[in-house]
C-alpha cells in the first residue's frame, strides 16, 4: 500500500490549522501542523513532507522570506496563502519560488484541488510508456532528464527548479521554435486554466531564465503573443 501524502499547514491562526487539517486527513493525507516558521523547521527535520501549505502573514519571518529561504536547499511544493485580490503578493510569491497560491478566505475544497494538482505534477505522473519516450531533452548543452526531474547546466552542475519552473520548461521543450501564449503557459506550469490576461506566467519565465544562466536568447518574449524557446531541441 503507499503511504500517504504528508502536508504540512504554516499558519499562525489555530482554527484555520484545526479545520483544514481536519478536512484533509478525511480526505487521506497525513498532516502536519506549525504556526511560524521556527515550528515548520522542527518538523522537516522529522518528517518527509510531500507539499507544504504556508500563509504569508505570520509572526516573526513573513511566508515570503520563510518560502525564498526555503527554495536555497529544496523544491519542496509550495502553495501560499495570500490576501484575497493582493496581486503584488500573489507576484512576489511566485517570484520567490511558490507553485502556486490560494486567496484567503477559500473553500477547502479548492485547496484540497489544488494540493492534488501541484502534487500530481510535482511526482510527474504519467504513463511508463510516455515517460520513457521523453525521458531526456537536450538544448544548448543543457540537459532535462525527465524520469529524474533534474535539470543539468553545461558545467555539470544539476540545477534545482520548482515544480511549476519544471512544468514551463518542459512545455517549451515540447513545442520549441514555436509562439506558445501566455495562457498557454500559465495552463501548462499550473494545471489550470485563468480568465484574461494573467502577470504571474511573466514572473514564472523570468524566475526560469534565472535558472538557465539568465540567457534570454533561449526563452524569447513575442510582443503581444507570448513567448518562443529559441533554440534546437533534441530527445534522448
Amino acid at each position: 500500500m503507499d503511504a500517504l501524502p504528508e502536508i504540512l499547514i504554516v499558519d499562525d491562526d489555530g482554527q484555520i490549522l484545526i479545520l483544514v487539517a481536519k478536512f484533509l486527513r478525511a480526505n487521506g493525507f497525513r498532516v502536519h501542523t506549525a504556526r511560524n516558521g521556527v515550528e515548520m523547521a522542527e518538523t522537516l527535520k522529522q518528517a518527509a513532507v510531500d507539499l507544504i501549505v504556508l500563509d504569508l502573514m505570520l509572526p516573526g519571518k513573513n511566508g515570503l522570506e520563510i518560502c525564498r529561504d526555503l527554495r536555497r536547499s529544496s523544491s519542496v511544493p509550495i502553495i501560499m496563502l495570500t490576501a484575497k485580490g493582493d496581486d503584488t503578493d500573489r507576484i512576489i510569491g511566485l517570484e520567490v519560488g511558490a507553485d502556486d497560491y490560494l486567496p484567503k478566505p477559500f473553500n477547502p475544497r479548492e485547496l484540497l484541488a489544488r494540493i492534488g494538482a501541484v502534487l500530481r505534477r510535482s511526482r510527474g505522473l504519467g504513463s511508463p510508456s510516455t515517460q520513457r519516450a521523453r525521458r531526456s531533452f537536450l538544448f544548448a548543452g543543457w540537459t532535462l532528464d525527465t524520469l529524474k526531474r533534474e535539470l543539468t547546466a553545461p558545467s555539470g552542475v544539476v540545477v534545482d527548479l520548482s515544480t511549476g519552473e519544471y512544468d514551463l520548461l518542459l512545455a517549451f521543450l515540447e513545442a520549441p521554435q514555436r509562439i506558445l501564449t501566455r495562457e498557454f503557459l500559465l495552463d501548462a506550469a499550473r494545471n489550470r486554466t485563468i480568465e484574461g490576461y494573467d502577470r504571474s506566467i511573466d514572473v514564472q519565465v523570468s524566475r526560469l531564465r534565472r535558472k538557465l544562466d539568465g540567457r534570454e536568447d533561449l526563452i524569447k518574449t513575442v510582443r503581444g503573443a507570448g513567448y518562443l524557446f529559441a533554440t534546437d531541441v533534441t530527445r534522448a
